[in-house]
């Protein structure tokens, strides 16, 4: 039996028309339908930066996601929240506070703000040098996790008799020093039900390499770019290298592609939703840049990773040669207008093709070493698949 692949969706918060309302609710549908399509979690895009001038603004990521978390009820919820202009003690506790409401399903996605424009926008500080941000990043992203780690999980002891809602001794403090920031604690929100609710980073091959030592050290999950597949998979090789060098299991890092879904003319004249799913899928490059095609393949096409078989077919040998690819996953990248074609036309093809579940069946805690099961009304209720305990997928290039 085929291994199940893992896939999700990256939204991005200001994509609104003016036709459409500035609401969470526009958000809890779009979410609500990745979840009915069994994706594993889905990513919102948040930045100080203006809005696009066609859209009417963009709404906080995390709140978002708090309004969306009681309407859902398996899928991951990452918001992203950049560490320029901001405290990481508010961003750990509306983190904390985040894998609460959605029952142990929040992640992280760390970010920075490297504008003029975003700098005069809060006006606390100029613009900073890459190198430093994400150097500042780093800190952040160890303090909010000591600070989740701050509280022991039988801290709250609500004792009536003697009006104590707490331990003190099981509060801890942190007392972090650091060239960006100073932060004493402990938390003012007890630990999080994943305890660490994962850190993501989306990386691409030309980052800086302050990101890239960021990823090595703190990211349980790296969305990486990469304009074609041998690419992507150079930079697993040395991003694992650098996750060894700062002294942890590269086997504790997922890394998954970010890729652009092109549905091989989904849109047009004679396409509706009686329309045939794509026979293959494409690789279209990083989700933000244009591919570089390969040698052979005509420069307005993207370049074909490997086709999905059909039933009863055999395999394509491009299929085959990606078991050399192990844990190098797919996140397609899709604009909120094409979620639901995504959906209702190639997730069914999954399926049908024995690759992907067909519900959201329970599945294990985000992190391998430190999760503890969130129980709620006398059941458990499994946190968020980023990192999986399962064997880790096969890729299976999807392309829309």
């Amino acid at each position: 039996m085929p291994r199940q692949l893992p896939l999700s969706v990256a939204l991005d918060g200001s994509t609104h028309t003016p036709a459409e309302p500035l609401t969470a609710d526009h958000w809890a549908g779009l979410i609500g339908l990745a979840e009915q399509g069994a994706l594993d979690f889905v990513t919102l895009d948040d930045s100080f930066a203006r809005p696009p001038d066609h859209s009417p603004g963009r709404l906080d990521a995390v709140a978002v996601l708090a309004r969306v978390a009681p309407v859902t009820s398996r899928i991951g919820l990452v918001p992203t929240v950049t560490t320029t202009h901001t405290e990481p003690f508010h961003t750990s506790t509306s983190l904390a506070t985040l894998d609460f409401v959605s029952a142990g399903r929040a992640g992280w996605l760390v970010d920075v703000s490297a504008t003029p424009a975003e700098a005069r926008a809060v006006g606390r500080r100029l613009q900073a040098p890459a190198a430093e941000l994400w150097a500042e990043a780093a800190d952040a992203v160890e303090v909010a996790t000591r600070l989740w780690d701050g509280w022991e999980d039988d801290a709250e002891i609500r004792d009536a008799a003697t009006g104590r809602f707490i331990d003190r001794d099981r509060l801890h403090c942190l007392d972090f020093e650091g060239p960006h920031f100073s932060v004493h604690g402990p938390s003012i929100v007890p630990r999080p039900p994943q305890r660490r609710p994962p850190v993501a980073i989306a990386l691409d091959v030309h980052d800086s390499d302050g990101q890239w030592e960021l990823a090595a050290s703190h990211a349980d999950v790296v969305l990486l770019d990469a304009d074609e597949p041998t690419t992507a998979r150079l930079a697993r090789t040395a991003l694992l290298h650098r996750v060894t060098e700062a002294g942890r299991d590269p086997d504790t890092l997922r890394v998954l592609i970010r890729v652009a879904v092109d549905l091989g003319g989904g849109t047009g004249p004679g396409v509706g939703p009686g329309t045939p799913p794509p026979a293959e899928v494409r690789f279209t490059g990083s989700a933000g840049a244009t591919v570089h095609p390969r040698a052979g393949h005509r420069a307005d096409r993207p370049a074909v990773l490997h086709r999905l078989p059909g039933p009863g077919r055999r395999r394509d040998r491009r299929v085959r040669a990606d078991r050399r690819r192990r844990r190098l996953l797919l996140v397609p990248h899709l604009t909120p207008g094409g979620l639901d074609e995504f959906v209702d036309r190639v997730v069914p093809l999954l399926q049908e093709r024995g690759v992907f579940r067909t519900d959201m069946r329970a599945r294990p805690c985000a992190t391998t070493s430190n999760c503890r099961r969130h129980t709620q009304g006398g059941r458990s209720e499994p946190p968020m698949n980023l990192q999986s305990q399962e064997p880790r997928s096969e890729p299976v290039a999807v392309h829309a």
